[in-house]
Formats: C-alpha cells, sequence, structure tokens
C-alpha cells in the first residue's frame, strides 16, 4: 500500500477531528458559561461573585436593575481572564442602598478599541453582555 496516501488519509483524518474537537470544546465552553454571586453588603463599596465561567478574557459587569430585572446603568466592573474566576470583586461607583438588586453579568472583550480597557456603554456592542441561547448570561443579587 502507498504509505504517502496512508499518511496523507491519517493527517487529513486527524486535522478533521481536532477541528471537530475544537468545535465541541467551545461548544461545551458556552454551556458552562455561569456568574454566581450572594445577596451581600454592599456598605464597604464593593460586591463580589463568587464564581464567575467565561468563555474568554472579559468582564464581571454589575448594573443596577429592578422587578422587571432588565439591566439599568453600570455600577461597577472587574476585569476576567478566560475559564474559572473566584471570588472576583468590583468597587461600586455610587451609594447601594440595603433591598436594591444588583445585576452581575458576564461581558465580552470584543468590539472595543483598546483591549484590556472597559468601553461599554449601556446598549453599545463594545465589551457587551455575553448570551448563551440567546439569554444574558448573569444572576441578580440584593444588597443588604
Amino acid at each position: 500500500m502507498n504509505t504517502k496516501f496512508i499518511a496523507f488519509a491519517f493527517t487529513t483524518a486527524l486535522a478533521a477531528s481536532g477541528v471537530a474537537f475544537a468545535a465541541e470544546q467551545e461548544k461545551m465552553d458556552m454551556g458552562d458559561l455561569s456568574v454566581s454571586a450572594k445577596d451581600q453588603d454592599t456598605s464597604g463599596g464593593t460586591v463580589t461573585a463568587d464564581k464567575i465561567m467565561a468563555a474568554a478574557n472579559g468582564w464581571l459587569v454589575v448594573h443596577r436593575t429592578d422587578a422587571e430585572m432588565k439591566p439599568g446603568p453600570v455600577i461597577a466592573y472587574a476585569p476576567l481572564k478566560k475559564g474559572e474566576n473566584n471570588e472576583v470583586s468590583a468597587i461600586l461607583t455610587e451609594r447601594v442602598a440595603k433591598g436594591d438588586k444588583l445585576m452581575f453579568m458576564l461581558h465580552g472583550e470584543e468590539g472595543g478599541m483598546k483591549t484590556g480597557i472597559f468601553e461599554y456603554t449601556l446598549g453599545a456592542k463594545e465589551d457587551g453582555p455575553v448570551k448563551v441561547d440567546g439569554k444574558l448570561v448573569m444572576t441578580v443579587i440584593n444588597a443588604e
């Protein structure tokens, strides 16, 4: 049998399986994206997410929200690395009263002009929210 043909076929099959694995890995990563946080005291001027799973470098973004659960103004953010991020704290840019609802949301690093600089404004595409199956990756907490 022709060894060049066998080597070519093996290499082609290996490359195809690598592409399939990479696509499956990306799909798996998207399904694993999450933001976890508990109700917490905000009197110290910071908030903390317990755990965030991110498919790429990005941002924890804290929005004000209300009973309608729509994202409101950004009041804190912190950088994230790809993968698991634990105990991510962000400094609040304004006072939060006891009982206020805060939305902790995963945002990406895409679309902006500068890497590592948070450029999002409400409704913009730069460093915008990450969605899985059309749903925001987020959780809502109450300020205590």
